[in-house]
């Protein structure tokens, strides 16, 4: 089978004893990185030395289908530098695979980066949705949170420290002023912080330079009712600012509940004399 094993974000007392058991009895680990998962196990005092294969971003394409089938008749470990595998990290490949070629798939759960953020930020934990890394692209990352600046359920961002103070400032933008953000930094390490705030607070301090990983929390849009109309002038703005009309009313329909083709509809026949 295909055992996902979820491994400490920072601080090593956070490994199972179901996870170093594993580790202990491993033949084969598939890891994100062979050099960390070896430092790995000498920090945990494993003396196991299991074979150990790369699977990475950029040969887990080509690795799934042979890995799969390995596991079909032994069991491989799979480990990322941190946290869950497949979770923004190499392994959703291989599970995709080892599903489609009838291999049992199981995970080890551990610590999460993602639900850790999201419990101690203070924003609501009822209903949430993970957004994985922005784009890296100024023009990309914008479009990105436009397009779920109408999201009503808490976001969960990973974000590069030498990008937090522009993520910021864009979040600002997308988002408004007033909308609640928690930006988490080297969770269960030896300088965990929490910084809450509006996104042009947090921007002051992050321009002073920020370490370490780095978590972004936001709450959710406020509840709003918009009429047809006023969303049609929406769109009509969007468009007018050098916007497709097709995005615009994806965009536009995404913040406000309304659908889509509708307010496309709408924009066609206000275009006709």
């Amino acid at each position: 089978m295909i055992i996902l094993a979820a491994t400490p974000i920072g601080n090593l007392g956070d490994a199972s004893r179901r996870l170093i058991e594993v580790l202990e009895n491993a033949e084969i680990v598939a890891a994100e990185d062979t050099r960390t998962t070896a430092h790995l196990l000498r920090a945990l005092q494993i003396e196991n030395r299991p074979r150990l294969i790369a699977l990475h971003d950029h040969n887990e394409k080509h690795m799934a289908a042979e890995l799969a089938a390995l596991a079909a008749e032994q069991d491989i470990v799979v480990v990322s530098d941190a946290g869950m595998p497949a979770v923004s990290d190499p392994g959703y490949g291989l599970v995709a695979e080892a599903v489609a070629q009838g291999v049992t798939v199981t995970a080890i759960p551990g610590p999460s980066a993602v639900l850790m953020a999201l419990a101690i930020s203070g924003l609501p934990t009822d209903r949430f949705t993970f957004e994985g890394f922005l784009p890296r692209k100024p023009g990309e990352r914008r479009t990105a949170l436009r397009s779920v600046a109408g999201e009503k359920r808490t976001m969960v961002f990973f974000e590069s420290p030498a990008r937090l103070a522009s993520t910021l400032a864009d979040m600002g933008e997308a988002f408004g002023a007033d909308r609640r953000i928690a930006v988490c930094r080297e969770l269960t390490k030896f300088y965990e912080e929490v910084r809450r705030g509006t996104a042009s607070e947090l921007v002051e301090w992050a321009e002073n330079g920020v370490k370490g990983e780095i978590v972004v929390v936001v709450e959710g849009a406020p509840h709003q009712d918009v009429s047809v109309e006023d969303a049609g002038a929406q769109v009509q703005a969007l468009v007018e600012g050098g916007m497709r009309l097709k995005e615009a009313c994806a965009e536009v329909a995404a913040a406000t509940g309304l659908s889509s083709r509708d307010l496309y509809q709408q924009a066609l026949a206000a275009r006709k004399p």
